[in-house]
């Protein structure tokens, strides 16, 4: 018997019960489809990240005090705002230095009011950071060293207090202190979950006097190019552990925070794909469990084959083709649901959704081994039927 023959027998046979067929097969689909899912709204997720990374802006460095982890307890900053004219010696480029101390706070304006991160910045960071205006002007030197009370609204923010009207000019309370309008930002999205449209801006001099605090929290360096990054790291770390004996930094570049993130998705994918793959197993066994059962029905058609001269192989090779076509038609109707429900995901929820190549190839590989794997057993009792004692079968 050719593969040819063994497989339109399986069709037949397979034809004869259809509702067996279709339930026996419903495992091999919810597992590749969970695997489709799960691997797409994984790589969706790293996709997102990185995008959302890159869009803070290029050649950054993120200097922060204590060891940087992802997860860990935010060391107490001792950063001073006399620390950028340090940074800025470094680097070469006062411009290149940006500061950040933020505070939740109730913003208000009129009658309306809204919570928004308020952040404490310097005039750089439009050079260091890829945060264009929509509206006005952004904060000038002279606005820090004067610590004059101006913001400039996120662009979420601005449409929720001045909702159909211009803000500029006009003011809002910040922690019950006035802050007039200069301009509002282009609309920027979410990075890290943390929307970017919800924030105000007001100089660090003004903010430090806000929050009752003469720390920084942070400080962001632009390199002058991408190659400079690697250079100014460790130098950036040495000037401040050198005029804080005994305190420890570090500057975080775009790059450990893409792959540090990478490796966190890339594990919660894998880790996520392996229970997904637990219902191909699960399902694989089903297939099993049929083909035994199929097996006993058909003993004396078995019987009747061998007497014809059929041998054991192309018993083998009959009811291993029906195991195989059970777990591809599976795999093919698991690669659709899974690549419809990942369409789906992207459209209809927050959930990104990126459907890489090589996941609807694993999946159906593995559907196809599967049907191999759990199709060998029943097949091989089959194919080893005596002729004789099976012809008695009733």
């Amino acid at each position: 018997m050719t593969w040819v023959e063994a497989l339109r027998v399986a069709v037949d046979a397979l034809r004869a019960n259809r509702l067996r067929s279709a339930l026996t097969m419903v495992g091999v689909v919810v597992g590749v489809a969970a695997v489709v899912l799960l691997v797409a709204i994984g790589s969706g997720a790293r996709q997102t990240v990185e995008t959302q990374v890159e869009g803070l802006g290029s050649n950054l460095l993120l200097v922060v005090p204590g060891r940087f982890q992802f997860g860990a307890v935010p060391t107490v900053s001792r950063l001073k705002l006399d620390d950028v004219d340090l940074l800025a010696r470094v680097v070469g480029d006062r411009r290149a230095v940006a500061v950040t101390v933020t505070s939740g706070e109730d913003v208000r304006a009129g009658s309306l009011d809204a919570f928004a991160t308020v952040s404490g910045t310097n005039e750089n960071v439009p050079f260091v950071f890829a945060e264009p205006l929509r509206l006005g002007t952004y904060l000038t030197a002279a606005d820090v060293q004067t610590r004059r009370r101006v913001a400039v609204l996120g662009d979420a923010i601005a449409d929720q207090l001045f909702p159909g009207r211009d803000p500029v000019g006009r003011f809002v309370t910040i922690g019950g202190v006035r802050f007039r309008v200069i301009g509002v930002l282009a609309r920027q999205g979410s990075a890290f979950g943390v929307s970017r449209d919800n924030e105000v801006h007001v100089p660090v001099t003004a903010a430090q006097r806000l929050f009752g605090v003469q720390r920084i929290d942070a400080l962001a360096v632009k390199a002058p190019r991408a190659s400079d990054v690697d250079r100014l790291q460790p130098q950036l770390v040495a000037a401040l552990e050198q005029k804080y004996t005994g305190e420890e930094f570090s500057a975080v570049t775009q790059s450990q925070i893409l792959g540090t993130v990478g490796t966190i998705l890339g594990l919660l994918t894998l880790v996520l794909s392996a229970i997904a793959g637990i219902s191909l197993v699960v399902g694989g066994v089903g297939v099993s469990n049929i083909m035994l059962v199929s097996v006993r029905e058909r003993t004396r058609e078995i019987g009747l084959r061998r007497a014809l001269g059929a041998r054991e192989r192309d018993v083998l090779a009959q009811f291993l083709a029906e195991a195989v076509l059970l777990t591809v038609v599976g795999g093919l109707l698991g690669i659709g649901t899974g690549v419809s429900g990942a369409l789906l995901a992207d459209w209809l929820t927050p959930l990104p959704a990126v459907i890489s190549w090589w996941s609807p190839v694993l999946a159906f590989a593995v559907s196809v081994a599967v049907g191999l794997v759990f199709g060998v057993a029943p097949a091989r009792r089959a194919a080893r039927l005596d002729p004789v004692v099976a012809l008695r079968t009733e």
